[in-house]
């Protein structure tokens, strides 16, 4: 069944959003492995100073504490798991701009998988970024849902 332009239009913005999404996270898995072989210890303990944020609160504590942590075998698990996530959400994406029902199915069960975790975290404090996101991914996933319904899928 043809799709009507506001229908297209809505799938190329989600596609556009996973899309976005895989660039993001494939640039912070580049950025970190970029760090290889080198005191992320220290290169942690200078972005805090850098970003003028105080070593001591919670969370510059947290990154500087994690990125004691990182060995060069643990940044090039986490480069490989950004790049396999990143390969999902640019197939995903690819899927959505030329409107191919299974990445609709796509979107639907990973917008689902995610969704309990981001209700979890809404729960642990609510802040206007976990808002937006809980928003975005019910407002994909019940989109995903009706476009299936629609087809009679």
């Amino acid at each position: 069944m043809a799709l009507n332009p506001k229908m297209t239009r809505v799938l190329k913005a989600v596609a556009i959003f996973e899309a976005s999404k895989g660039l993001l996270v494939l640039l912070a898995g580049l950025a970190v492995f970029s760090l290889i072989h080198q005191n992320i210890h220290s290169v942690a303990e200078q972005l805090v100073g850098h970003l003028h944020l105080n070593p001591a609160k919670h969370i510059p504590r947290i990154i500087i504490e994690a990125a004691g942590s990182l060995t060069d075998g643990r940044i090039r698990l986490l480069t490989i798991l950004a790049l396999l996530y990143s390969f999902m959400r640019f197939v995903e994406a690819y899927g959505l701009w030329l409107a191919r029902q299974w990445a609709e199915w796509f979107a639907l069960v990973s917008g689902s998988v995610y969704l309990p975790i981001e209700l979890y975290e809404l729960y642990r404090g609510v802040t206007w970024l976990k808002v937006i996101l809980v928003v975005i991914n019910l407002l994909i996933v019940f989109y995903m849902a009706i476009m299936l319904k629609r087809n009679g899928k």
